[in-house]
């Protein structure tokens, strides 16, 4: 049985990538459903007729919508520590410490990144009507599940911290440099208009709850309208199918190689048995060796010197070796000048 027509270098490039290809299509395909869930999903706005439209429905529910709405408090609001104006509902304070890692196989500083310290702190909060005239609200229930927060940076400072001679030699000697720290905060404010898209279900008491949903879709709250984060959704959607075409490609590609140079390699080792059978054919099935105890003849072969010279080779056109010891030659190249050998021909003496 042959072996398989592939180098190990090969076998691992076809498996790394057939196995991308099909990470890149689950993430296309999980991507994808989530934007035909969303384009499919009814579009509300917060008013007073939603209790009357969940209460049609079936078990007061609706397994997801897209719903707009202006973020108010259900109680007291969160204060921004640095700017004593701003109320919140979400807010998320990081502290990130930047440094410079000496790499020795680059040979250069790289920059680098780790937190230090990051709170989130929440309070409960609904969705409001942007007009205020209707008393309804939309409860949002386990905000801080849903795929990315509605955060604007409220706040932001970098510090660079001061070095002296020897703080700099014990950086250059343990091969890290202290950049600086940035501090930032994040709020979703009071009154910020945002687009919750979930499961909107109608309590016995005849509250409305905003919350993720039983079966796994994303949980969204986005600052702005749903079609901004369609278009987002839609983008990152193209990324994973450019990746799985990309993958595929590349894994055909290495397929085709492969199996072009077995098809070359067996077209050989045809060609090559062709040959032989000539050549055994044009001896008659006999192995014509010289007798040693003889005078070296003037034909003889210039490798193996006992057998008669029995092949042209081309394009050279040297006649200078049997056919076994042409079989045998480390690289299809003349013995005599070095220049490659095209093709083999047997030599027919009159």
């Amino acid at each position: 049985m042959d072996a398989l027509p592939f180098t190990s270098g090969e076998l691992i490039c076809l498996g790394s990538s057939l196995a991308f290809s099909g990470l890149f299509y689950y993430l296309y395909r999980k991507n994808a459903k989530v934007v035909t869930r969303i384009q499919e999903a009814p579009k509300l706005q917060v008013d007073d007729h939603l209790p009357e439209v969940l209460s049609a429905s079936s078990k007061g529910c609706r397994r997801y919508v897209a719903i707009e709405g202006i973020v108010l408090p259900a109680g007291a609001a969160l204060t921004s520590q640095y700017h004593e104006e701003l109320q919140g509902v979400i807010q998320k304070l990081v502290l990130k410490e930047h440094r410079l890692v000496w790499n020795s196989l680059a040979r250069s500083w790289a920059e680098s990144e780790r937190v230090l310290l990051e709170q989130v702190h929440t309070v409960p909060f609904a969705l409001a009507s942007p007009s205020g005239e209707a008393v309804t609200r939309v409860s949002v229930e386990r905000p801080l599940r849903a795929v990315q927060l509605p955060l604007e940076t409220v706040y932001e400072r970098y510090q660079q911290p001061a070095h002296d001679f020897k703080d700099l030699l014990g950086h250059y000697l343990s091969g890290e440099k202290p950049k600086g720290f940035l501090e930032t905060e994040e709020m979703l404010q009071v009154g910020a208009g945002v687009t919750g898209i979930g499961e909107l279900v109608l309590d016995p008491d005849g509250a409305l709850c905003l919350q993720p949903p039983a079966d796994g879709t994303g949980y969204f709250l986005r600052l702005g309208d749903w079609q901004g984060l369609l278009a987002e959704l839609e983008s990152v959607s193209r990324l994973w199918k450019w990746a799985v075409l990309l993958c595929g490609l590349a894994a055909t590609s290495v397929l085709l190689h492969a199996l072009c140079r077995a098809y070359r390699h067996r077209r050989l080792k045809q060609e090559q048995e062709e040959q032989r059978r000539e050549f055994e054919a044009l001896k008659g099935g006999g192995d014509a060796a010289l007798d040693p105890s003889e005078d070296l003849p003037d034909d003889a072969c210039i490798i193996c010197l006992t057998r008669p010279r029995e092949c042209v080779l081309l394009g050279c056109g040297h006649v200078c070796c049997c056919f076994r010891c042409f079989q045998a030659l480390p690289s299809q190249t003349c013995p005599i000048c070095r220049s490659p050998i095209e093709r083999v021909v047997p030599l027919y003496q009159a």
